[in-house]
């Protein structure tokens, strides 16, 4: 029978201080259980994430609803070193991902997939205008669209499926 996080924390005896840390950058990172891994460290987990930021709560229902669900994301408010985060999470039967950490390029991404600023907004579903004023750094996409356009770059077959519809649907 699968025993619970608070009975192992229970099993460990005596209550260890751990100090939360106070520097680093924020992050989003998506944690994800190893299903080949047999023993997972869990608790090893729960006191990296309160020594880069985040409370001892927070941080032990984020590794719970992972274990349970297969997956959870969160934000690390003061990781300091993510090589070294990234590798004790994997030590312990995890992987961890950033999400949304780096702008996409969009002239670049247009390029690649050898589409006209008027051909990627039809295909896309984005004005033509906003697309410009992106590409010649006028304006920056806002969160959404940024998560949309790294939809594209990493699926671009997919998002334009998800543009179309059935023309019968349209009358």
């Amino acid at each position: 029978m699968k025993s619970s996080l608070r009975e192992r924390f229970e099993r460990l005896g005596p209550v260890e201080v751990v100090t939360p840390g106070q520097s680093g950058s924020r992050a989003v990172v998506t944690l994800h259980l190893d299903p080949a891994v047999a023993a997972i460290k869990s608790i090893t987990v729960v006191r990296l994430l309160v020594e880069n930021g985040m409370t001892m709560l927070t941080a032990k229902r984020a590794v719970e609803k992972a274990m349970e669900t297969g997956q959870a994301t969160f934000v690390v408010p003061g990781l300091r070193d993510a090589e070294a985060f990234a590798a004790i999470i994997a030590d312990c039967g995890f992987t961890a991902k950033a999400v949304a950490a780096r702008p996409v390029d969009i002239t670049a991404l247009r390029a690649e997939l050898k589409l006209t600023q008027e051909q990627f907004a039809l295909t896309y579903g984005i004005d033509v205008e906003t697309l410009r004023n992106w590409e010649q750094g006028k304006r920056r996409p806002d969160r959404a669209a940024e998560a949309y356009l790294r939809v594209i770059e990493r699926m671009p077959d997919a998002a334009r499926v998800a543009q179309e519809d059935e023309l019968r649907r349209l009358g």
